[in-house]
């Protein structure tokens, strides 16, 4: 965003506030196509910016679902149920039940355990139909099932009838800069796909892979992207498979595309260090994770002002001391009413924040489109009515 959208933004609308570029989205995503095998498909997991899951359908062949609540967003916004990859770790009966009987079309569900395997064989006898399915490896945490698990799952497929098992899924973390780490994750799984074929008589439709691609957020931090992806591509080229390979993310595409704007209400010294406290705070920007604060972040100042030497402290709204989104800081004159603009906040930073925390209201969202027009697609939302006591 240049300093003049900040500045019509912080007028028209007031902070704090959320706004997600879209054409800066699709560049990305663009950009990410460029830079991949061509029979590569991506997937979208829309916990990292519902917001922005829309504006993707048209360029986007899948999209991943890890709740009832995400599945009703995509069903709000008419994406079709056949880019849909219903996953997550809780399926509830009365959901997949709901989905096989009322869309038929889902693309895929993913299996995360045995008895989500039961779970999907009867709801599609209930129906008579044929689920297609995708069955979760572990990379050893609660999530997918474990290799033997797996295997025997493949072993007895003959007894799965009314699921049509297409391959693995697979997931391993996120933030990964690491091509030797990936390297060793996409040849287990092609020794994976291999074993199962020569011995199981199991060929491997879709592999879907979540690469975990790195988004950075603080300043200093060194990343020669294209040359990643580069290599990155021909290692997916050199694998054996010919199973369809989806790479499923969310910050990847996401972050870029997001800043967060929050206004300065006070300025104080205490004990020598300069505070500026702020209308927002941790409980909307979380995207710093385990180094919140500990590290500069990509901000900017409106009005725009040369750095100085005078050093400052931005804390949140919050009645907690971790509420500390920049510590030393330079700016120079800093005022109230000044604007902070945090880069890179499209992914998860608008629904990971402990949002209810004091009952402080939840941002506007904005989505900046084509032309530079803003439109607004969430207003300031109070949460205090999740926090008062009902005896309904």
């Amino acid at each position: 965003m240049t300093s003049e959208q900040i500045g019509q933004v912080a007028r028209d609308y007031g902070t704090p506030a959320y706004i997600f570029d879209i054409p800066k989205l699709k560049e990305r995503v663009e950009y990410l196509r460029s830079h991949l095998p061509e029979q590569v498909r991506l997937c979208y997991a829309i916990k990292a910016n519902t917001f922005i899951t829309e504006a993707l359908n048209d360029c986007m062949p899948r999209f991943e679902v890890c709740s009832p609540g995400e599945y009703r967003v995509c069903q709000a916004l008419n994406i079709p149920p056949e880019k849909l990859v219903i996953s997550g770790v809780y399926k509830t009966p009365a959901f997949i039940r709901e989905l096989v009987s009322t869309q038929p079309e889902i693309g895929v569900y993913t299996v995360e355990s045995p008895a989500h395997l039961r779970l999907l064989q009867e709801a599609a006898k209930e129906q008579n139909t044929t689920l297609r399915v995708l069955l979760r490896l572990t990379s050893g945490n609660q999530f997918g099932l474990d290799k033997p698990v797996l295997r025997e799952i493949i072993t007895n497929r003959s007894q799965w009838d009314g699921l049509d098992i297409l391959g693995i899924q697979y997931f391993s973390g996120t933030q990964k800069t690491s091509l030797k780490k990936l390297k060793r994750e996409l040849e287990r799984l092609d020794e994976l796909i291999a074993a199962l074929e020569a011995e199981d008589g199991f060929v491997c439709r879709e592999l879907e892979y979540g690469p975990g691609f790195p988004a950075f957020y603080f300043q200093g931090e060194a990343f020669d992207e294209d040359s990643f992806l580069t290599e990155f591509a021909a290692l997916l080229e050199g694998l054996n498979t010919s199973a369809r390979i989806t790479l499923e993310l969310g910050r990847g595409i996401a972050a870029c595309c997001g800043t967060y704007l929050t206004g300065v209400v006070d300025l104080k010294q205490n004990k020598g260090q300069n505070y500026a406290i702020l209308d927002g705070g941790m409980n909307h920007l979380v995207y710093f994770g385990q180094s919140m604060a500990m590290k500069l972040p990509h901000c900017r100042v409106y009005p725009p002002r040369p750095e100085g030497e005078e050093i400052w402290n931005l804390c949140g709204a919050l009645c907690t001391a971790n509420d500390i989104l920049v510590k030393q800081l330079p700016v120079k004159d800093l005022q109230i009413g000044d604007v902070f603009a945090f880069e890179n906040t499209g992914a998860y930073c608008m629904t990971e924040g402990i949002s209810l925390f004091l009952s402080r209201a939840l941002p506007q969202v904005l989505l900046l489109e084509e032309g530079g027009v803003f439109r607004s697609v969430r207003p300031i939302t109070p949460t205090y009515p999740f926090n008062t006591p009902t005896n309904e």
